[in-house]
């Protein structure tokens, strides 16, 4: 009899296992299998693609009127705009001015960067950017619009900034190839992360729960998005919209041609594709330009020397060919 009865327990034991592991399956496996969610993996850029003077670099090689030799500004950026700024050192710049802690080149950290002190060329992404720029590290930051915060240390640190649109970029939204979702209106999305939209056939989509992913507070893309956003705060998402597919934002380039992630697709809207054509006619609803941006008590005179080519023809030609939008 005692044997009978521990047979039962194990039977109802294995029982309950088995209806736990099959409720765990149907709630969050099965879902997270065709979940679409993968559409905001992480992706650090390749900065050893873009090295100035090296040999396979991804940057453009153009016959330049003007070529630096000394007292050579420091360049540094956000992420999204690495190609530009290193695009100009390798035009312009001598060889020899990008150098690096060890000797060589390393992506062995953070943001792959182990540039030397001395170096010319510089890699502190938008929110250790901005602080480089105020505190006098860098000369020339390329970047997005700053935040209220990054805005208030310069204000803090006692320090004018100049900032001169030199190109065109889109902000734009993302989400995994296999949403059947491809275009999305400007309100639409503002619901989304205000989460008045919760599910996304709410939006002529499939049954699945949203994930509207947002970025780290002081980044350019956040930065930009909060811009977008205006007056409306995004709104408390569900526990459960892990479960869910994703939507994030990020810029044009970065998408397109930096990371490059062809498991991801980046929305139309209002109709309008984020196309290269339709930045420059500004058709796509999000068009901003963006900076470069010093300090107005910089007294190196190649600042303005450098600033001015960039807004030529020829300068405006590397920016285009750096795979950026010409704001000329």
């Amino acid at each position: 009899m005692q044997r009978t009865k521990r047979i039962a327990l194990i039977v109802l034991i294995a029982v309950i296992f088995g209806a736990f592991n099959l409720s765990i399956y149907q709630l969050l496996t099965r879902r997270l299998s065709n979940n679409f969610s993968n559409a905001t993996q992480a992706k650090m850029i390749d900065v050893a693609r873009y090295l100035p003077h090296t040999e396979g670099s991804d940057l453009p090689q153009l016959s330049v009127s003007l070529r630096l030799t000394d007292h050579l500004p420091v360049l540094d950026g956000a992420t999204a705009l690495v190609p530009v700024y290193a695009a100009v050192i390798h035009n312009v710049y001598p060889q020899g001015c990008v150098t690096y802690e060890g000797g060589s080149f390393s992506d062995d950290n953070y943001y792959g960067e182990n540039f030397a002190a001395d170096s010319a060329m510089q890699y502190h992404n938008t929110v250790r950017g901005y602080r480089a720029v105020v505190d006098g590290t860098t000369d020339i930051l390329f970047c997005a619009a700053p935040s209220a915060e990054q805005k208030q240390y310069a204000v803090e640190s006692g320090v004018e900034l100049v900032y001169v649109p030199v190109g065109l970029e889109a902000f734009v939204f993302f989400v995994n190839e296999q949403n059947p979702v491809n275009d999305l209106t400007v309100e639409q999305i503002r619901k989304i992360y205000t989460c008045e939209y919760t599910n996304w056939s709410e939006v002529g989509g499939a049954n699945r729960i949203i994930n509207p992913i947002t970025r780290s507070e002081g980044s350019g893309s956040q930065t930009a998005f909060e811009a977008f956003m205006g007056s409306e705060k995004p709104g408390a998402k569900s526990l459960f919209a892990i479960t869910g597919a994703s939507i994030g934002f990020s810029f044009r380039y970065y998408m397109e041609g930096i990371v490059a992630n062809d498991t991801v697709k980046m929305l139309s809207l209002n109709g309008v594709y984020p196309s290269a054509e339709n930045i420059q006619n500004r058709s796509y609803p999000i068009v901003a330009p963006f900076y470069a941006i010093y300090r107005a008590d910089n007294r190196n005179e190649n600042i303005p020397l450098l600033i001015d080519w960039l807004l030529s023809d020829e300068g405006q030609t590397l920016i285009e060919q750096s795979g950026y939008v010409r704001i000329r």
